[in-house]
């Protein structure tokens, strides 16, 4: 049993060292991009659709994403300094989702590849040759939200800092009946726009390129920034859709993200294979 066990732990570093290698040969080649138009989107949302439905794995994302969000609710529900920021943080959860969807990433790999798989696919992510890449790109993503946060609070005490602290029925009307309110709503959605441009043109091709080619988080970057320049209607484009998904997922008490994040998880995995050569 040792034996096997040393045999295995030998692999595993030959493994880590061929893709180290492999890795340096890839970071010196600049990867193609494709131009694609925004109609292909349909094709790659189709795709997405099918990776869905051929593993489901909307219990996964009930499971994690139901007691995160009970969490953050009942908290701001309950009154106080939380809750303006009940939507900012729950909006912010799609700054970090390009890199929480890695496993989806890797059950598309394998699925294209012909290969089986089930909803436990999505953990062999955690012995990827390049997970410190992507995990160096998750705490850069992780900046990124708390920085989001600590924006949106200033923002509410900019604009409607002066007024008592709400409850959960006054802030509606507060937010939506008041002069502050709209400049709150209208400065807010303006500085998430920015933060969820910068967020989708630094991953929406570097986390599945983090998954599929030896490349450093550098290149995988740069790469998704050049593909974003490239392709700005289609990028575009699919900002909005992610966006819209999102939306309409949250609304019916956000069950429907249990299946909006997945099949867009796996689109954006289809999404990267269309625009990098």
């Amino acid at each position: 049993m040792a034996a096997h066990g040393a045999a295995d732990k030998r692999e595993g570093f030959v493994l880590a060292d061929v893709w180290t290698t492999s890795r340096l040969a890839a970071d010196a080649a600049r990867p193609g991009i494709r131009r694609i138009a925004p109609s292909e989107l349909r094709a790659v949302l189709r795709a997405g659709w099918e990776d869905f439905r051929g593993c489901p794995t909307q219990l996964v994302f009930l499971c994690v994403l139901y007691p995160i969000v009970g969490l953050v609710a009942a908290r701001a529900f309950s009154g106080g300094e939380m809750l303006p920021l009940l939507w900012p943080l729950i909006a912010g959860l799609s700054l970090v989702g390009p890199v929480a969807a890695v496993g989806l990433y890797e059950i598309s790999r394998r699925r294209e590849a012909g290969e089986k798989v089930s909803w436990l696919t999505a953990f062999q992510v955690l012995r990827h040759p390049n997970l410190p890449q992507i995990a160096m790109l998750g705490i850069m993503l992780m900046a990124i939200f708390v920085a989001w946060i600590a924006v949106a609070k200033g923002i509410y005490m900019m604009t409607m800092g002066h007024l008592p602290a709400p409850q959960a029925g006054g802030l509606w009307q507060e937010t939506f009946g008041t002069a502050a309110g709209w400049r709150l709503l209208l400065i807010g959605n303006a500085v998430g726009f920015v933060f969820a441009l910068g967020v989708l043109m630094l991953t929406v091709i570097s986390v599945p390129m983090l998954i599929d080619r030896p490349v450093g988080i550098g290149t995988a970057i740069q790469t998704s920034i050049r593909a974003c320049l490239e392709n700005p209607r289609a990028m575009a484009a699919w900002g909005v859709i992610v966006a819209a998904a999102l939306l309409v997922g949250s609304l019916p008490a956000f069950i429907g993200l249990a299946v909006a994040m997945p099949v867009l998880g796996h689109a954006t995995w289809h999404l990267y294979k269309r625009v990098v050569a």
